[in-house]
């Protein structure tokens, strides 16, 4: 992977995003974005997007845990397609996130993260994990072709 890759977690209230270093190798958090509205939400990540020059995007695909698709899914869909219109020349790719945000969660209660906090960082934290193991697969599938 070439460039910087940003990670969304999207939600109902907010969308959690994540940013990776330059080489692809790290996810970070980088705070959310409370959610105003479908087209200015599309507009406020796409202006993310342009800011960190990002090559691709990665958005958690939220699957049962059958592995099938629900109504968050369509959401995710629609974001993912307003990306592409919007983002002409960069990568979306749709990422499986089952069980992120309980990881996320279960990260934040072990590292002793009061409730209030974890409701503002929990979204960017989800939106980490779902980078870095779309990261983590890239990573693998480049070792396995060598």
């Amino acid at each position: 992977m070439n460039g910087r890759a940003l990670g969304v977690d999207p939600g109902t209230k907010r969308i959690g995003l994540a940013l990776s270093d330059p080489l692809g190798v790290t996810a970070q958090p980088i705070g959310h974005l409370d959610c105003v509205g479908s087209r200015r939400d599309l507009d406020n990540i796409a202006d993310r997007a342009r800011e960190h020059d990002v090559r691709t995007v990665v958005i958690g695909l939220p699957l049962t845990l059958a592995g099938e698709e629900g109504p968050a899914s369509a959401a995710a869909r629609r974001i993912a397609e307003g990306l592409e219109r919007r983002l002409p020349g960069v990568r979306i790719e749709l990422w499986d996130e089952r069980l992120t945000t309980a990881q996320a969660e279960r990260t934040m209660i072990d590292g002793m993260q009061r409730r209030a906090k974890r409701r503002k960082k929990i979204d960017s934290l989800a939106a980490t994990l779902i980078l870095q193991s779309w990261l983590d697969a890239r990573a693998y599938e480049r070792t396995e072709s060598d």
